[in-house]
């Protein structure tokens, strides 16, 4: 190649990595210009991934998307993986008779033709982050190491743009394995089998969400607050054929009366004082997933007969708009109101209830559900263990019956935050009653009323330390009165005053 030629290309390749903003664009300019330049008949732009020590083809000139793919080598792997491994240049004046070949690609196969292969390292400094490689039809009076110079000189040029591409793909990588990462810590979270309970009705309550969730039907979630409502709505989601579409919650309670249409089905600009622009409503946002309605029964008459247009003929229109907008999203409702006598009262439409009633669910109150306390009481336990950092193993026997005595008007959300304050407040290996919060250790619904007098509350203090040490002795009177740093005798004496046998623990 003459030097006006060499100059001319260097130009025209200066000139379109400046005019591209796409990266990869700008490495298919350069490919087709050393087409023209050069007379190649295949070019490769390679890139290394650190993270997976990988070589891939990432543009190329004369190669299918197919052949791209099989394009993939190990650092040291072939001329391109020797290239790369090495960071020098290797030229090769005939194809048919170099070993290292690999035609990984396999285009080769297809043609007797022989051809000439250059493969010069792209580098970063001293790191090589890829390689430039192109065919060129053989000829043996063409001057190769002429054509291996303007490569280099070229990898040169690329190199700012490849080591850009680069950054970019091991970002987006990342981000997808961490996208993949999340998602699978949500579907574990919001499992079926994360709900917690033992109990008939709350069995009653796995074997319909089980059902119902392979479904696309719309859901009304009932029960008291703090039954956990919402967490049925996400395992629902989380493990139905929806779970890798948006799943977007909106308490209805919370939102205005005047806002709730906009934040339903938003609204155009202009549509009311303070719409500056345009707003996408949590239907559009939803689309194709689920869109969780708590406390549907205090949403007002106007936004209920637009949400029984969504339900009936899967469209709707933004607030200020013309536009009809089609949705295609699972409901889950979830109230604590009685909605069949708002029907009555008037204040909740009868159509839009049998709209949203086509699969109930009733989640029982926890005192409905004793046999779960304990359940959900170690589980939360275990959960602000771990998370403060304590040791904490187990609850003393008279902090167990107070939990159990207890007849928890806030639910499991009451229960949680009871043994989150219980954690933060022991200093030892076990919750005892007066780390418990007031209303459990004095409400006269629980039967806890503490002792009236100091010698009460010795008496209680006493009978809880003793029950735990033969607990942990196995019944043993020796051994328990030994870790209480007592006499046997005298222990033998306080376990008879406070009527406690020993031969209960054994």
């Amino acid at each position: 190649m003459k030097k006006i030629q060499e100059l001319t290309a260097l130009y025209e390749i200066a000139k379109e990595l400046n005019a591209w903003s796409e990266l990869k664009k700008s490495l298919y300019a350069v490919l087709e210009i050393l087409s023209r330049s050069l007379g190649m008949a295949r070019g490769t732009v390679t890139i290394l991934n650190p993270l997976r020590d990988e070589i891939r083809i990432e543009v190329a000139h004369g190669l299918s998307e197919s052949a791209m793919q099989r394009g993939r080598y190990k650092p040291g792997e072939g001329i391109t993986g020797r290239v790369i491994q090495q960071g020098k240049a290797m030229v090769v004046p005939k194809i048919s008779e170099e070993p290292l070949f690999l035609n990984r690609t396999g285009t080769r196969r297809k043609t007797t033709a022989e051809f000439s292969f250059i493969c010069v390292p792209i580098k970063k400094e001293q790191q090589v982050v890829g390689a430039l490689s192109v065919d060129l039809p053989y000829d043996p009076a063409f001057d190769l190491k002429a054509s291996q110079r303007l490569l280099t000189v070229v990898a040169t040029m690329l190199a700012q743009h490849v080591i850009n591409l680069e950054s970019l793909q091991l970002e987006k990588e990342a981000l997808r394995e961490e996208n993949l990462r999340l998602q699978q810590q949500l579907v574990s979270k919001h499992s079926i089998t994360n709900l917690v309970g033992n109990s008939g009705k709350m069995r009653e309550v796995f074997q319909m969400v089980a059902q119902v969730c392979r479904s696309n039907a719309t859901v009304l979630i009932r029960g008291e607050s703090g039954t956990g409502k919402e967490l049925v709505a996400s395992a629902i989601h989380y493990n139905s054929p929806r779970a890798k579409q948006p799943f977007i919650k909106v308490n209805c309670a919370a939102l205005p009366p005047t806002l709730i249409e906009s934040e339903l089905f938003g609204h155009e600009k202009g549509a009311f004082t303070g719409a500056i622009r345009q707003k996408r409503g949590k239907f559009e946002l939803a689309n194709k997933g689920t869109l969780f309605l708590d406390e549907i029964g205090s949403i007002g008459m106007d936004a209920q007969a637009n949400l029984l247009r969504v339900l009936q003929e899967r469209e709707f229109e933004r607030v200020g708009g013309t536009q009809t907008i089609k949705s295609d999203v699972r409901i889950i409702a979830a109230t604590n109101k009685n909605l069949e006598q708002a029907v009555e009262e008037g204040i909740f439409r009868g159509d839009l209830y049998y709209r949203l009633n086509v699969f109930p669910l009733y989640l029982p109150p926890l005192r409905e559900r004793k046999t779960d306390i304990l359940l959900l009481a170690d589980c939360f336990l275990d959960r602000y263990v771990k998370e403060n950092q304590k040791d904490i193993r187990r609850f003393s026997t008279p902090a167990i019956d107070m939990l159990m005595q207890y007849h928890w008007p806030g639910n499991v959300r009451e229960l949680e935050n009871c043994i989150e304050r219980a954690v933060l407040l022991c200093e030892g290996g076990v919750i005892r009653s007066y780390h418990l919060p007031p209303t459990l250790q004095t409400g006269e619904k629980s039967d806890t009323v503490p002792a009236r007098s100091l010698e009460q509350a010795i008496d209680t203090l006493e009978r809880e330390m003793i029950i735990d040490a033969l607990k942990n002795t196995r019944g043993n009177m020796a051994r328990a009165a030994n870790l209480l740093q007592l006499t046997e005798r005298k222990f033998a004496y306080k376990a008879k005053n406070l009527a406690i046998d020993y031969r209960t623990y054994r």
